[in-house]
Parts: C-alpha cells; sequence; structure tokens
C-alpha cells in the first residue's frame, strides 16, 4: 500500500482498513471476514450520515494497491473492490445523492486512481500492433480501474450532477491528465475513457476548445515527433461526433485542422489501426462543406502509398466514400489526376489493388459520373484498360476489365474508337523512340570499342565485350506494348534484326594482344598434369570415418572371394562387382552371415581411406582383367 492504514477494533481481532487521510475523525462503520462493509450507505437513514459515510469511503478507496504481487494485501483489496461496487450501485439507484462535498471528494479519488504513470511500450518502435493477431497488454490493476472509471461515468451521467459545482475541479490539468491516458496499451481503459471524455466535452461547453486544442496537440506529437500513441482511433472516435456537430460555416480552426491534422495521418505507419474511424471524419467534413473536397483529394493523392498495397486498398476505399458524397461540379476539379491514379492502380502487379480500383466501374453513381465526363476521362484510363486486359497475370482482373470497356463502348461507341486509335498511334511512336535511343547506344559503343584501351577497361570493370540489345531495353517502357499486334511489337520477318556485334577489327586486334601477353606472363607448366577437378558431394568426414570402419569389420580375414560367387544387389560375380563397382565392398558369404550386403556412401568418386580389392584372392581371369 501507498499510504498507512487506518485501525479500528473488530469483534474478537484487530483489523487494519486502508485509509488515506490520517488526521480524521474515527468512523463508526467496519467489514466482516469476506470484505463486505457492516454499514451499508443505503441503510443509513439520516441524510446527513449516508453522506458523511459517502465521502468517507470515497477517502477511503483513495488507496493505491500494488498489483504486481498478487498474494500482497489480497484482503484490503477486496475491501476497497466491494466499496466501489456499493457506491456504484448507490449513485446508479438513487436520485438525489450528489451534494456539493461529494463533488471534491469524488474528483479526488478519480485523480488518486486514474492519473498515473503509463509503463513503457510492449512493443518495439516501428513494429505495428495487428489487434487481430497480438495479444494487448492488459492493466494488472484493472479491477479496480474499471469500478473507478464506471463510477465516474455514472457519477457524470446521473441526473442530478450539476456542472456548476464540478467546474471548480474540472480544470485544464484534469483534462490534461485525462488525455494522456488515451496512451495506455489496455484497450479497455481506452473504451472507458472515450466515454467519459464525450461526456465531459457535452456537458462542460467551456472546456470544449481547449479539449479539442489538446487532442490537436497529441496527434501533432504523433505524426511530426513520436509516430507512437495508442488512442488514436479512440479520440478519432469522438471527434467524429463532434465534427458532426459543427455550425455552418466552418471556423478556420476546423479547416485548419482537417489540413493539418486528418490529412497528414493518412501517411503514418499504422494507418491500418484507425483508418475507418478516419475516413469517417474526412467524409463527415465534406458532407458539412463539399468545398473543400478538391482539398482533401489532392492531399490522398499527395500522400498515396508507393510500396505497401495494403495501403493502398485503404485509399481506394476512402476514395470510394469521398466519391459516393461529392457534387459533380467538385468533382470535375479534381477527376483528371484521380483518374490519372486509378490507372495507376488499375496497372498494379498486385492483383487486390487492381481489383479494388476496378469496383469503381460497379458504383452507380461513379458511373453516372463518368458518362458525364467521358469526353475527359476516357482517354486518360483507356491505355491502363487495354493494356492490361491481356497483360496482366490475374485472371479476374481480365474479366473486370473487360466489363468496364464494355461499359465505356456502350457508353459513347465513336470515343472509344478514337482513343483505340490514338493508343495505337502513341505506342507506335514509343516503339519508334525506343529504336532510336537503341541505334543511339550502338553508335557511341562501337565508337568506344575502337580505343585500343577500351578492352582494358572492360576487363577491369568487369564488363561485357559485346553491347547485348536487352541492356537497352532495360528500365525502359517496353511492357507498355501491346505484343498482340505485329505492327507495333514485331519486327517483319524480312527485316529480322541481327544481334549488335558493337566489336570492330581494331578492338579485335587489341583484345588478341592482351590474351598474348597475358599468356607470355603466366605460362603453363609442363611437368604439371591437367587434372580435371569433379564435383563432390558435401559430407561429413567423421561419418565417413566410422562407416569405413563398420565396413572393414564385414570382411573376414583369410576368406576368398570366389569367382562364381554372385552379389544379390548388382547381379554381378562379388569379384566383377570388386571390378566394375569399387564402392561395393567384397562380403563373406551369405551362409556365413544374414545380413544384406553394405553399399558405401553414394559419392561422386571413391573414398581417400577405401581399401583396394584384394587381387591375390581373385580368380586368374579377373586378375588378368584388371
Amino acid at each position: 500500500m501507498d499510504s498507512p492504514p487506518y485501525t479500528i477494533k473488530l469483534p474478537g481481532e484487530e483489523a487494519q482498513i486502508p485509509y488515506i487521510e490520517e488526521d480524521v475523525e474515527y468512523l463508526d462503520y467496519a467489514y466482516d471476514a469476506d470484505g463486505y462493509s457492516v454499514f451499508m450507505i443505503t441503510d443509513t437513514p439520516d441524510p446527513q450520515e449516508r453522506e458523511q459515510l459517502f465521502c468517507a469511503k470515497l477517502r477511503q478507496c483513495s488507496v493505491i494497491f500494488d498489483f504486481t504481487e498478487p498474494l500482497s494485501d489480497i484482503q484490503y483489496k477486496e475491501i476497497k473492490k466491494n466499496a466501489l461496487q456499493e457506491m456504484l450501485d448507490y449513485v446508479g439507484n438513487n436520485k438525489n445523492v450528489l451534494s456539493q462535498p461529494i463533488y471534491g471528494e469524488m474528483f479526488h479519488m478519480v485523480a488518486v486512481n486514474l492519473f498515473r504513470t503509463l509503463p513503457p511500450a510492449s512493443t518495439p518502435f516501428g513494429a505495428e500492433f495487428d489487434p487481430e493477431e497480438d495479444e494487448p497488454t492488459l492493466e494488472a490493476s484493472w479491477p479496480h480501474l474499471q469500478l473507478v472509471y464506471q463510477l465516474f461515468l455514472r457519477f457524470l451521467e446521473s441526473p442530478d450532477f450539476q456542472p456548476n459545482h464540478a467546474k471548480k475541479y474540472l480544470d485544464h490539468v484534469f483534462i490534461s491528465k485525462l488525455l494522456d491516458l488515451f496512451d495506455s496499451e489496455d484497450p479497455r481503459e481506452r473504451d472507458l475513457l472515450k466515454t467519459v471524455l464525450h461526456r465531459i466535452y457535452g456537458k462542460f461547453l467551456m472546456l470544449r476548445a481547449f479539449i479539442r486544442k489538446q487532442i490537436n496537440h497529441a496527434f501533432y506529437r504523433f505524426i511530426y515527433e513520436t509516430g507512437r500513441y495508442n488512442g488514436v482511433g479512440e479520440l478519432l472516435e469522438i471527434l467524429g461526433s463532434i465534427i458532426n456537430g459543427f455550425a455552418l460555416p466552418l471556423k478556420e480552426e476546423h479547416k485548419t485542422f482537417l489540413a493539418k491534422v486528418l490529412l497528414p495521418l493518412h501517411k503514418v505507419q499504422s494507418l491500418g489501426v484507425f483508418h475507418p474511424c478516419l475516413a469517417y471524419c474526412v467524409v463527415q467534413f465534406l458532407e458539412k462543406d463539399s468545398a473543400l473536397t478538391q482539398q482533401v483529394v489532392r492531399g490522398l493523392l499527395k500522400f498515396w502509398p508507393r510500396t505497401d498495397s495494403p495501403k493502398e486498398v485503404m485509399f481506394l476505399n476512402e476514395l470510394e466514400e469521398i466519391l459516393d458524397v461529392i457534387e459533380p461540379a467538385e468533382f470535375q476539379k479534381i477527376m483528371i489526376p484521380l483518374f490519372q491514379q486509378l490507372g495507376r492502380c488499375i496497372s498494379s502487379s498486385h492483383f487486390q489493388v487492381a481489383e479494388r480500383a476496378l469496383y469503381y466501374w460497379n458504383n452507380d453513381y461513379i458511373l453516372t459520373l463518368m458518362r458525364d465526363n467521358g469526353q475527359v476521362l476516357l482517354p486518360i484510363i483507356f491505355p491502363a484498360l487495354y493494356r492490361n486486359s491481356k497483360r496482366h497475370w490475374n485472371k479476374t482482373i481480365h474479366g473486370l476489365i473487360y466489363n468496364a470497356l464494355k461499359v465505356f463502348m456502350e457508353m459513347n461507341q465513336k470515343l472509344f474508337d478514337d482513343c483505340f486509335k490514338q493508343y495505337k498511334i502513341a505506342e507506335r511512336q514509343k516503339k519508334e523512340k525506343m529504336r532510336e535511343r537503341v541505334n543511339a547506344w550502338t553508335k557511341i559503343h562501337k565508337k568506344a570499342s575502337c580505343n585500343p584501351a577500351f578492352a582494358q577497361l572492360a576487363q577491369d570493370f568487369r564488363l561485357g565485350y559485346d553491347l547485348r540489345e536487352e541492356e537497352l531495353y532495360y528500365g525502359s517502357d517496353t511492357d507498355m506494348v501491346d505484343d498482340d499486334h505485329p505492327d507495333i511489337n514485331e519486327t517483319p520477318r524480312g527485316d529480322k534484326k541481327e544481334p549488335i556485334a558493337g566489336v570492330t577489327e581494331a578492338f579485335k586486334q587489341n583484345l588478341k594482344l592482351e590474351e598474348e601477353k597475358n599468356a607470355s606472363k603466366n605460362p603453363p607448366r609442363a611437368d604439371r598434369p591437367l587434372i580435371r577437378r569433379k564435383s563432390e558431394l558435401p559430407h561429413d568426414e567423421q561419418k565417413a570415418r566410422m562407416l569405413e570402419d563398420h565396413r572393414k569389420t564385414e570382411i573376414i580375414p583369410g576368406q576368398a572371394i570366389s569367382a562364381h560367387a554372385v552379389d544379390p544387389v548388382t547381379g554381378l560375380s562379388q569379384a566383377g562387382a570388386a571390378h566394375h563397382h569399387p564402392h561395393v565392398v567384397p562380403q563373406a558369404p551369405p551362409s556365413s552371415r544374414s545380413e544384406l550386403p553394405i553399399l558405401a556412401p553414394l559419392e561422386s568418386k571413391p573414398s581417400v581411406s577405401a581399401k583396394p580389392p584384394n587381387l591375390m584372392s581373385m580368380s586368374g581371369a579377373n586378375r588378368d582383367k584388371r
């Protein structure tokens, strides 16, 4: 316990009741052996004594216990828990129970129990918390904290609650410390905090601006400084209901909040944890003021992810929600950059990104907007649709693209044909530009190969002597060319290209001189035989020795091997098997041992330590062959 206990006499024993105040008058109430109060608040007939008993129990519940040691102060923890539960029932089931002295005791008890230093984060910095897979870190003292939160919430929601009596205790310091608790890793605590802060925001009008300001500061620290904050989702849920109540026209403070807080929140790493709440807040702003649509859409395109495919899917979901509430006049302001980004998403190799972008064609309102602005949108989106209709690896994407092209074709057949012709012309120009690039680099390479130092530089930098055409196309946009039309992609048979040599006669002579010079420096030695090195499977030397010792014990000393004995594994005579297959170790006759013949390990060459066959024990014919 953090404070000394208050001692009273119980029948037959002396018990210690935790009490935070030392110099207070004696309270004539006690608890039984199970921790339940002998004097209940509801059983006290006198209202003044009931108020004193309520305040006394609030002071008594201001004692903090250490829950890191489960076996310490078990009796007193139970006493505090029962007292909190008793006061919770008393406030919820009775009227006219909140007198003015109770306000100070209540806020003091809540501050002592809730305002504490939070432990450091259990997850490493940069690691994203997944609520579906990761287990949250729970607060050890939750049995008491839960009752304190519920008592305070019921206190705020009571019909007897008077904001005028509470405003001198509910100051800016109290609000700041309450907002600091949103960084707790326990989701149960953050959920109750969300409800408590929402009730305070609704009942205390003079604190609303300060609460919004402190929430902004929490988001600023999260976005621009720490990158870690656990209560973003809960605060966005509160802001969703707050934004819904904004009066029109919107204040500059609210527009600044949208531009400096809500839009930059899209770039954080842990967006997936709170994205639904964030998208709801953004849509609420657009429903309040449609003139903010251009700013919001351009902000999303600014923070659009480049390498995070799940994040791209989130952006596409939010963008569709925005298009559902957009005005036609505002759509015309952002449709060009918007559909350029949609074209890049359709061309994405990640099929979920392409699939989510193509689902826009299933939205009736978006189709209406496309139909009204088809002259501008179809030339933008057509190349991505036509190119990926046959080049994308996922068959589902092919079907979705076919449906989108069919919609455009039915929408305006003449415009569709014009877009197809423009696409073919653009691809042909791109192909010609690529050929010019290849020819230019070929000329540069031929000129460079005439330099006598070219061979040495190529050798020093480990460069190839020949210029390959594939290297010229590397990193270009050749994948953008449709391979189903020979007039664009395929070279006619009569004009087939030869591989680019890139090496002139002068370069060949320089190369030959360099090789002769190197050969004169390192002449081959005649006394050194040329040995072809064979590949060998990796093996353990210790195991090889153990297997060799085991094979040695299988050979019976002095036993001659008959030339007519047939090996049951190879089908040859044992002598012939020893001659043709050095890996096979000569074995004793089957009559002397019942085991099968033992084979040497399957290696690419015989082991060095293996013994050669005994030639003296072989027959003459086999020895002559040997």
